[in-house]
């Protein structure tokens, strides 16, 4: 992983991890989830990026929740960014918003559906910032060098690919192993976003399902596969979690699950 102010125990060749909730939805969860992963990774000595974002606009219906304003979002991220010394990164969806947030957060997400979108990534590569470009649905992980190139010609060469899972069928999605290694060979640090893998997009109530029971036979996989880096939403209440809470894991299981993945990275490590 790219040197980041704040970014810790990189000394330790462990993978890293970006972990939060899904988006900022009131003023004392992200600090409470922020202050319990925090304590956990550096326990673990786990490089640490605080992920939320600070407005959802890919939202399956007009009554969705988005947020709760973006600057009051924003500052709250500054809060978790400045409390618990730790980066963050942050959704955009617009040009206009990459200047904005970049003055909040250390690392600037492409969303997966707006992977392609050229004035979106030379925007977030002009703020200097690290980009993390998660794989869209529906390109294959031989298509992502041509994103990520869009921002190392932008004169930014930080750059961070996610796997996200792919289109299968209508409501499903699937992950193929493949995707890491194929992806590693842009030599960019490249991420498993163990949660979103595991959505049920487009269900009929217009709410997306998951299957959290699989995050960690997923995570095993991704780290066996060579992921330099873990993505997971995480709550402490997912059934009330205002986006995505389908699909997060429990906070209460994160610990272990790191433990486990943690036992799984250094075993490989031997092997190399």
């Amino acid at each position: 992983m790219y040197t980041i102010e704040r970014l810790k125990h990189l000394d330790t060749g462990n993978f890293f991890l970006m972990a939060g909730p899904c988006v900022i939805e009131d003023e004392t969860t992200p600090l409470k989830i922020a202050e319990k992963i925090v304590q956990i990774t550096d326990e673990l000595s786990i490089p640490y990026v605080f992920k939320a974002s600070y407005r959802k606009a890919n939202r399956s219906r007009i009554d969705s929740f988005t947020g709760i304003g973006d600057d009051k979002a924003l500052s709250i991220l500054q809060q978790v960014r400045d409390h618990f010394d730790v980066p963050i990164v942050t959704d955009i969806h617009t040009p206009r918003e990459a200047q904005t947030a970049a003055e909040y957060a250390d690392i600037l997400q492409i969303p997966a559906f707006l992977c392609r979108q050229t004035e979106l990534l030379v925007a977030a590569a002009e703020t200097g910032r690290t980009i993390n470009i998660k794989k869209g649905q529906f390109l294959s992980p031989h298509a992502m060098k041509f994103a990520a190139q869009k921002v190392i010609d932008s004169g930014n060469s930080r750059v961070v690919i996610t796997e996200r899972g792919t289109s299968f069928g209508y409501q499903d999605l699937l992950v193929d192993m493949r995707s890491i290694p194929i992806m590693k060979k842009t030599h960019l640090p490249v991420v498993l976003d163990i949660t979103h893998s595991l959505q049920q997009p487009n269900q009929s109530s217009g709410v997306t399902g998951g299957h959290p029971e699989l995050i960690e036979t997923i995570a095993k996989a991704g780290i066996a596969a060579g992921a330099d880096g873990i993505f997971v939403e995480t709550h402490p209440n997912p059934q009330e979690a205002l986006s995505d809470g389908a699909n997060m894991l429990h906070m209460d299981h994160l610990r272990d699950l790191l433990e486990k993945l943690l036992a799984l990275h250094q075993a490989l490590r031997k092997f190399q």
